[in-house]
């Protein structure tokens, strides 16, 4: 099957999360036997901030990590059926621009005999609604949100049966624990500012216990304004920049555990969607303590998989424990692995593509591929 996805980016995973799926997407595709093209802005936000931020041989990081998907990047073209040339399914994301998505929607309505996806990976169908209005689905099969509280937004707007939930998951190919143990110092946080949404939280159940308890903490990311960079140094914390998502398993595995802060929108708004970091870390076999969030789909087993703190107080009594018992963070790095190689790798996930796109065909079987 020849699959085409249009993506914000598949070669830049600056402040671009849904890279980090998207790679370990089409890697489990490609391993099934299938085809599979991505196509991308040349001058995306991401890539270009990219470019800006970083030195030549840190922007190339794609390249080198992931040689085998860089033979599948393409740059948007003007020729639309060249792009969609053989395509039996395509799969467009919500951070394309809403004149790519219609086009591809009208073609689809057209002439086009695959099937037509939609893949949502953020919380605007529901802080930012008049926002997704611009965008014409009308021509769309279906819609594969990241978590089942947006999906039950879409079905609000008419959707039904044709919005599935498939959430993210680990590339376990790439996010492993390292084969060889060394050395391993403090905490680590490894997540971008980006508009402060999660600023009071990531003093509160990160900067202030790390401090009060003296441990080193590693921080990297992007867009941290002056004033977080001043909290960062005030709590002692060292901050490191950018860091390429194909170098996270080597950041993760000279520490002793990893900190897990969600952004705020979605532990109230759209609790049950964790960010893909927390998906790497448990791969990467590094024990995890959280901020307050609600699992409600039943995704991990908190205290098991692990910590959950629902105060300042907790998170710290957590960072504790984790730190001067080697038994609990044996368990946790066990029982955490366990659960995304069994439940949350991205060949599991590819294999659910694969089946909702079968009940789709299944549902209109004139489109059927």
């Amino acid at each position: 099957m020849r699959i085409v996805y249009f993506t914000h980016s598949l070669q830049s995973c600056w402040n671009h999360g849904n890279a980090h799926f998207l790679r370990g997407i089409t890697r489990a595709l490609l391993t099934s036997g299938h085809d599979v093209a991505v196509f991308e802005p040349a001058e995306s936000w991401s890539r270009t901030n990219l470019m800006l931020e970083s030195d030549v041989a840190a922007a190339s990081t794609f390249s080198t990590s992931f040689p085998d998907l860089s033979i599948r990047s393409r740059f948007l073209d003007n020729d639309l059926g060249a792009m969609l040339e053989g395509a039996d399914v395509v799969i467009v994301h919500e951070w394309n621009e809403p004149d790519l998505v219609a086009a591809i929607g009208a073609w689809r309505k057209g002439v086009g005999k695959f099937c037509l996806l939609f893949h949502d990976t953020h919380h605007r169908m529901v802080s930012e609604p008049n926002a997704m209005a611009h965008f014409d689905l009308s021509g769309y099969d279906g819609v594969l949100a990241f978590g089942e509280t947006l999906s039950a937004a879409y079905r609000v707007q008419g959707w039904g049966d044709r919005v599935f939930t498939w959430h993210e998951a680990a590339d376990t190919t790439h996010f492993r624990p390292p084969s060889i143990q060394t050395e391993r110092k403090g905490a680590v946080w490894i997540g971008n500012w980006g508009d402060g949404e999660r600023g009071q939280e990531l003093q509160n159940y990160a900067l202030d216990p790390i401090s009060r308890l003296g441990l080193p903490l590693d921080v990297y990311g992007v867009r941290y304004p002056s004033a977080a960079l001043a909290a960062l140094s005030a709590s002692g914390a060292q901050y490191h920049g950018w860091v390429a998502n194909a170098h996270t398993p080597a950041v993760f595995a000279r520490h002793v555990l990893t900190i897990h802060v969600p952004r705020r929108f979605y532990v109230t708004h759209l609790p049950g969607i964790p960010t893909i970091r927390v998906f790497e870390a448990l791969a990467c076999g590094i024990p995890l303590v959280s901020a307050p969030w609600h699992d409600v789909e039943g995704l991990f087993s908190p205290g098991a998989d692990f910590l959950l703190a629902d105060t300042p107080s907790q998170m710290e009594a957590h960072l504790r424990a984790v730190m001067h018992d080697a038994a609990l963070r044996g368990s946790l790095a066990a029982h955490g692995l366990e659960t995304i190689r069994t439940r949350h790798s991205c060949n599991l996930r590819a294999e659910q593509l694969l089946t909702i796109i079968a009940q789709l065909q299944d549902a209109d079987p004139e489109e059927a591929v």
